[in-house]
């Protein structure tokens, strides 16, 4: 499929029907940025590995396999990795940091923002607290590269969806310094172009714009790094796993797959499938153009920050009653989300611009009685 643009006329015809599912629900959906909304093709993909169990039972394994290598071309083909086994399938951003946090020897010292989603921050204050890591945080807004051994940093600030600036220049600074860093790039990859470059380490997955719900997620590992051994490790990173032997020293497997671990979900990788192809298929140079136009019609009607190109996918409107006048939206029948003083609107590809008008028009009744 192919189109110039994504005008409205186009979108009904070719890719609503794709998700009428979803679609039949009785809400205005911008919470695009938490949870994506799934093609309905998702739930066949599922399906079918199930009945591959029924039929197969462990004959299904090879069904699985070969899904969750799919997963890994295709992620490596949105990121633009050098190959797909530098994709390492993950059930969280969390358990990416985790293999490389646990990769280095010793007490690394570690460098982040004040703007990291909980799951990586918690990890990093635990690791701190346990004598694991020494951390330092500095604020996402006027942040600067700090010697250290491992930089963690969003490349989009979860919160606010502020796009990190200066990343490449942030990198050079730290392997200039002999740090290594890890992007994640969880609100970034899908709805923004990216490419991995010469980032190390970055995590992401489908939760989100990708689509493909929770437990499909990546932890991406440079080329030059897929010989580094983490701890969090697996007779599936074996070389040759399946013929049981236990050489001294243990050997790993070729490539990015020294980096697997133990047996993994097979499901993920398929709910992910359908998501990832539906994103390549789009384009996301397009899918950011129509994202941009959307938040501006939201920035017309609203006083909402974060609409033009120096942001992620959703606009915010800042205030302190947020998480309160989310839940009145939600009365409305408009799903939103709050972090903190956030309120986060994200339109995406299955949103008409009436219904953009229409969240408007009760967010801002709700912001004229709070007044």
């Amino acid at each position: 499929m192919s189109a110039p643009s994504f005008d409205e006329a186009y979108l009904r015809r070719e890719v609503w029907p794709r998700f009428s599912r979803v679609l039949q629900r009785r809400e205005i959906y911008l919470a695009n940025h938490s949870l994506g909304r799934p093609p309905d093709r998702m739930a066949e993909d599922v399906r079918s590995a199930l009945d591959a169990w029924y039929r197969d039972m462990d004959g299904a394994w090879d069904a699985w396999l070969e899904a969750r290598e799919k997963f890994r071309r295709l992620t490596a083909q949105l990121v633009h990795a050098a190959s797909p086994d530098c994709i390492v399938p993950k059930t969280s951003a969390g358990q990416g940091l985790r293999a490389v946090l646990n990769s280095f020897p010793g007490k690394p010292r570690v460098l982040t923002s004040d703007a990291e989603f909980d799951s990586l921050d918690f990890i990093l204050r635990v690791y701190r607290d346990q004598g694991r890591i020494e951390l330092q945080t500095l604020p996402f807004d006027a942040f600067r590269f700090e010697p250290c051994d491992l930089l963690v940093l969003s490349s989009v600030a979860f919160r606010s969806g502020k796009i990190l600036q200066e990343t490449e220049a942030l990198i050079r600074q730290a392997h200039a310094g002999r740090a290594l860093v890890l992007l994640d790039v969880y609100h970034h990859v899908g709805v923004l172009p990216f490419s991995v470059g010469d980032v190390d380490f970055a995590v992401g997955g489908s939760y989100k714009y990708l689509r493909g719900g929770p437990g499909a997620c990546w932890l991406y590992v440079h080329p030059r790094h897929h010989g580094r051994v983490t701890l969090d490790t697996g007779w599936f990173a074996k070389k040759d796993m399946f013929s049981y032997e236990r050489p001294e020293p243990p050997q790993f497997g070729a490539g990015g797959d020294a980096w697997l671990e133990s047996t993994p979900p097979v499901l993920a990788p398929v709910q992910a499938l359908a998501g990832l192809e539906f994103t390549l298929e789009m384009g996301v140079e397009r899918i950011r153009t129509q994202n941009l136009r959307q938040k501006a019609l939201l920035s017309s009607l609203l006083p909402v920050t974060g609409a033009d190109e120096r942001h992620g996918a959703f606009v915010t409107v800042v205030r302190r009653d947020a998480v309160a006048l989310c839940e009145k939206l939600r009365e409305k029948g408009v799903k939103a989300d709050a972090r903190g003083e956030y309120l986060r609107l994200c339109p995406d590809l299955l949103t008409s611009d009436e219904e953009l008008r229409l969240a408007a028009g009760v967010l801002q009744e709700e912001l004229l009685h709070a007044a």
